[in-house]
């Protein structure tokens, strides 16, 4: 077992804000990889010892529970779970002005130990009240669901409502506002309104200064469609004079307007001291499309002790007894004997297998080379470049080996090229057969994401530079 000190917990100094977060396969919270980052970034802060909270959405509804019709059509339907079996509820309220009405707000909690037994507690808003209108109660239901009305009142309460809620929680010394993505961005018009020269008056600039200094951002994609853009006519309606006056003002209106649209990412930008990118060649990228800011980069990690197999958690609990305490320590996993390490591969990959063959009965062999593709079904992903000459891949498999592979991921719902994709990949994998075996997984989830991690020797990754962050 890993050394670890003593810790004395201190008071949360650092705010992190996601639209969504992955804490547990069983709570819906999240869609993809920006969620699993932030569940991974969460329990990562717990073993370090880093004084922070962390504030989200109660996604009552979930992101959606796939499934398909007899022509391969994908079907979404709501991901309903058992929040108090997770989740501990608070009794204190906020509210936000959303519309010109009062939308008021609550929280629930979810403590996050580490290996020292430091927390990270996770606050989720809930609008789900009985005070509030039926339409109201929704506003936290369907991560990314709705239209652009559903999305900007939903960023309201992530960014505005979250703010209000850790100062009624008591979290005073808050020195750092971290917004994983732009979902969070009006966080930032919220620390200006009460850092106005007056009570509700309007900011100058040195009153933006100052929020900037208190403000970091994490960039993830450089797809235009990734970054939410709201014309200034939904957001008045939505926020309210007391914020669209900043967009008219001319000292201030390049800070929050861009080419006439509130766009999420440039208010990010305009009001962060620090900002990110998620891998060394997403910051090129990120600065070429954002020439006037200076992006660094911080490449995407992982918690390791959540997405290592048993077998090998084993295998290193066994060399290196250090390594969950300190990652690093895993590169002397070069001095374990192979012969440990092949037999801890074998039996990662049977738990794939296993599933695989019960879900799809697709018969796939331990000692078959798998590829596995896993992720969002989107057109810059290119889910199908593996089958773009399905008679050469034939012949590789025949001449030179068999071949098994395993596919698993969702299509935004709105996303019709997206779905057309997850048609053509199950229309080609029915009909591949031998020599290739093909089994598509419904569902992709946290909990079949380190099944797949674990047990596929080749894992694809096949995006069109350079759209993928990572």
């Amino acid at each position: 077992m890993p050394r670890v000190k003593l810790s004395v917990q201190t008071e949360p100094s650092i705010a992190y804000f996601s639209m969504e977060i992955a804490l547990e396969n069983s709570m819906p919270t999240y869609a993809g990889g920006l969620g699993v980052l932030a569940g991974d970034t969460i329990r990562s802060a717990a073993d370090l010892e880093v004084p922070m909270v962390a504030v989200t959405l109660l996604h009552r509804k979930g992101y959606f529970y796939q499934r398909f019709d007899p022509e391969g059509r994908q079907v979404e339907e709501s991901a309903e779970w058992a929040i108090n079996d997770f989740l501990e509820a608070g009794s204190e309220r906020v509210s936000v002005d959303l519309e010109g009405r009062p939308v008021a707000l609550r929280c629930w909690r979810r403590i996050v130990k580490g290996i020292t037994g430091f927390v990270v507690p996770v606050l989720f808003l809930d609008s789900d009240l009985e005070e509030n209108s039926a339409g109201d109660r929704t506003l936290t239901h369907f991560l990314y669901g709705g239209d652009r009305r559903y999305r900007l009142l939903q960023e309201a309460i992530l960014g505005m409502g979250g703010v209000r809620m850790l100062d009624l929680l008591g979290y005073r010394r808050i020195e750092r506002y971290h917004m994983n993505e732009g979902h969070a961005a009006l966080l930032t018009l919220e620390l200006l309104d009460r850092k106005g020269s007056e009570p509700r008056g309007l900011p100058g600039v040195a009153e933006v200064n100052r929020v900037r200094r208190q403000c970091v951002f994490t960039t993830h994609t450089p797809v235009p469609s990734g970054h939410d853009q709201y014309p200034l006519d939904l957001v008045h309606r939505v926020l309210g004079r007391q914020f669209t006056t900043l967009f008219e003002d001319p000292d201030l209106k390049e800070v929050f307007c861009c080419e006439g649209v509130l766009n999420m990412t440039y208010l990010a930008l305009n009001l962060s001291h620090y900002v990110n990118g998620v891998a060394k060649r997403h910051r090129e990228v990120s600065r070429s499309l954002f020439p006037a800011y200076p992006i660094d980069s911080i490449t995407n990690g992982i918690h390791c002790a959540s997405w290592a197999s048993d077998s090998f958690r084993k295998l290193f609990d066994l060399h290196i007894p250090d390594w969950r305490a300190d990652n690093f320590n895993l590169r002397y996993a070069i001095q374990i004997p192979i012969e440990e390490i092949w037999e801890a591969r074998r039996h990662a990959k049977r738990p794939l297998l296993e599933q695989v063959n019960r879900e799809s009965n697709a018969g796939m062999d331990q000692d078959v080379l798998t590829l596995g593709f896993a992720r969002r079904f989107t057109g810059y992903k290119r889910p199908d470049l593996l089958f773009h000459d399905v008679e050469e891949l034939k012949r590789i498999a025949r001449e030179i080996g068999p071949l098994q592979i395993v596919f698993a991921g969702k299509a935004h719902p709105n996303d019709e090229e997206g779905k057309s994709l997850l048609r053509k990949v199950l229309r080609i994998g029915r009909d591949l057969r031998e020599p290739i075996r093909f089994a598509f997984l419904e569902n992709y989830d946290v909990a079949l994401a380190r099944l797949l991690c674990a047990g596929v020797d080749v894992w694809l990754n096949t995006p069109d530079p350079p759209h993928e962050a990572s």
